[in-house]
């Protein structure tokens, strides 16, 4: 029998053991083959399928000088050097260029048809925006056609660096280069904001903007607003503008606070293509909105010179010219803030409000030797547009005239302008014209048509004492025509009649005898004391042609003293020749009777006794005995019973 250590030794089997080695040995290897690849792998070589990708969905090339990829669960894709075609009708080849552009690649939602991307960085982008040359083209920023794009691309962050921005509208005038930063953001990983600044025209104005917008990403979504907080500066005019846009780049949709400031309201011309009269300094503050062809600026306040201005504006820009309507209310209106409309400056002593132009043109004035404004109107703003505006002042403030409110109507279509009508509260009356201004030819012919209406003679006086001394209303009218392209030119040409009369009323012997009529008179009222004389009636009739005006008839009758007068006035040279004659009825052994001479300019008018006339009984001395107002004024003059209501003839001998 055979011992346990004389048993023969069976060596192990090798097979067994084979088949693990080997596969340890293939994954060895395939790790290794993985390593060489992921450390030789070049990842430019999916450039070419990626920018025929792009070109294929946009029909723009886009083309990367270098392409690296960062694998993980959030994959970053990162490219170098990397430019995209601008639109074919665009002259500058490239749309946009970028240093480095990095983006961030959720991994699993891929799986689910889902496009994550956490962020986006964009390191010294360049990006010009463009309209295109042909009406209802869109602009070189819809490279998708209008689709919108992938609507499962899901966006978060954008982070820029040292970006530029550029927008041109050439049709519009426009061009705005801007340098972008983005900021930290306010909470959490919100989108930052981005920090704007830049400079550039504007429908032709240059201007200067800086302020913080929402992130860039709202740009991708048309129909969700985009908020911004501006501040933009055109010369002397700033607009600060807080709110939201809607489809930004096409300015069709946004609702805006804007501020607004500058020295004259005429400069907003060029900037937004609505004319506007001259002005003082302004500030306004309103909600600016837009709906496509609609702009309104509505439930403004603000201050123009020294008024007060609010109300709502309203401009359509879809038709053949902008057509604007508005409501204008001005509690306290500062009258020579109105003085634009006529081309003059407003004043410019004490506290009144004037910029440095204004200024420089009342200066102009000042050292002219006439007062009528000869500043010529600008054709061209008046065909400019079309209009409606209706504005209400319920006080004025107008030292040298007794103005009480103004309610104005003004209306312009294609270079007609029409006030229907200009109506101002005068010292207790009315003074209601209507205005029509033909600019449809070179030279605008001009046709105005005022009524006065119970205008109170006392409260034509400024001062109080001699305000207590006077009453009666003063009625009349004024009809004239004329061409001109300046108020000095349309008074200068104009042709028509000047009417005006009062009737029953009272007036002072001190303010009668000051007026020079009666030197003994005046220094016993001066110091005695002061009666009312009955004050029977006032006219003046003026025939007009070619400016200059013809007295037809002129007379001032009451109790103590008859007054007839003759003369010209001429509105072309400015020039006053009037002669007064007056007729005392007392025995005043002072008495001048000699007439008083009217003579000078509008702007230094003399008054003198005219020695000459003294003995000469003239034309006027023959027909005081048929003196009465003309046949047009005894409808509105209030002559009041009895024998003093013929008016001088009465007296007259």
């Amino acid at each position: 029998m055979n011992s346990p250590s004389a048993q023969p030794k069976t060596r192990p089997s090798r097979w067994p053991a084979r088949p693990g080695k080997r596969l340890l040995a293939v994954l060895v290897a395939l790790l290794g083959a993985l390593l060489a690849l992921f450390l030789l792998w070049d990842w430019n070589w999916f450039k070419a399928p990626l920018e025929r990708a792009v070109q294929a969905r946009t029909g723009r090339a886009l083309h990367i000088d270098n392409l690296d990829v960062t694998l993980g669960r959030t994959t970053t894709v990162r490219g170098d050097g990397i430019t995209f075609a601008n639109a074919p009708w665009a002259r500058q080849p490239e749309m946009a260029r970028a240093r480095r552009v990095e983006v961030d690649i959720r991994l699993l939602p891929l799986l689910r048809a889902s496009v994550q991307l956490p962020e986006i960085r964009l390191t010294h982008p360049d990006v010009l925006l463009q309209t295109a040359p042909s009406q209802g083209q869109p602009g070189n920023w819809d490279v998708l056609g209008g689709s919108g794009g992938n609507s499962a691309l899901q966006l978060k962050r954008l982070r820029i660096d040292a970006g530029k921005l550029r927008f041109v509208d050439a049709a519009g005038r426009t061009d705005v280069a801007l340098d972008l930063q983005s900021g930290k953001p306010s909470h959490g990983d919100a989108a930052p904001p981005l920090h704007v600044e830049g400079n550039g025209h504007w429908r032709g104005a240059a201007f200067t903007m800086r302020g913080t917008t929402e992130s860039p990403l709202e740009l991708t979504h048309s129909d969700t607003p985009f908020r911004i907080a501006l501040d933009a500066r055109a010369g002397a005019t700033r607009a600060r503008a807080s709110g939201s846009l809607t489809n930004p780049f096409q300015l069709q949709v946004f609702n805006l606070q804007l501020q607004l400031s500058g020295q004259d309201l005429d400069e907003l011309y060029p900037l937004i293509g609505i004319a506007i009269p001259s002005s003082p300094p302004y500030r306004l503050n309103g909600q600016l909105a837009r709906d496509h062809q609609r702009w309104r600026y509505t439930g403004f306040t603000g201050v123009v010179g020294n008024s007060d201005l609010g109300g709502d504006v309203q401009v359509e820009t879809g038709g053949e010219r902008p057509r604007l309507q508005a409501n204008l209310l001005s509690q306290r209106l500062d009258f020579d803030d109105l003085a634009g409309f006529v081309g003059a400056p407003p004043k410019t002593g004490g506290e009144e409000s004037a910029n440095a132009r204004q200024k420089a043109e009342a200066a102009r004035l000042a050292a002219r030797p006439t007062v009528l404004p000869d500043k010529a109107y600008d054709l061209g703003k008046l065909r400019a547009m079309d209009a409606d505006v209706r504005w209400k002042a319920r006080r004025i403030n107008a030292p040298s005239l007794p103005l009480d409110d103004m309610d104005a109507h003004l209306l312009l279509d294609h270079g007609l302008l029409r006030l229907e009508p200009l109506d101002f509260g005068v010292a207790g009356g009315h003074i209601r014209s209507t205005l029509r201004m033909d600019a449809r030819r070179p030279q605008i012919a001009t046709a105005l048509d005022a009524n006065l209406r119970n205008v109170q003679l006392g409260r034509l006086f400024p001062d109080a004492k001699l305000a207590e001394q006077a009453s009666g209303g003063i009625s009349g009218r004024v009809q004239l025509s004329g061409t001109g392209n300046s108020v000095a030119a349309m008074l200068g040409s104009s042709d028509g009649n000047v009417a005006i009369g009062m009737g029953r009323g009272h007036i002072g012997n001190l303010l009668m005898e000051l007026a020079g009529l009666d030197i003994a008179e005046s220094v016993k009222f001066l110091f005695t004391g002061d009666k009312q004389i009955p004050l029977r009636c006032a006219f003046a009739d003026f025939g007009v042609q070619d400016g200059l005006m013809q007295a037809r008839a002129l007379a001032f009758d009451t109790t103590d003293t008859l007054v007839v007068g003759e003369g010209t006035v001429s509105l072309r040279q400015e020039h006053l020749d009037l002669l007064l004659r007056p007729r005392p009825k007392d025995m005043s052994i002072l008495a001048l009777r000699s007439p008083l001479r009217i003579g000078g300019t509008f702007k230094d008018p003399s008054f003198r006794p005219d020695f000459k006339a003294l003995g000469i009984r003239g034309a006027i001395a023959l027909t005081l005995g048929s003196i009465a107002p003309p046949a047009a004024l005894l409808a509105t003059l209030e002559t009041g019973p009895g024998k003093d209501a013929n008016c001088g003839g009465h007296y007259a001998r």
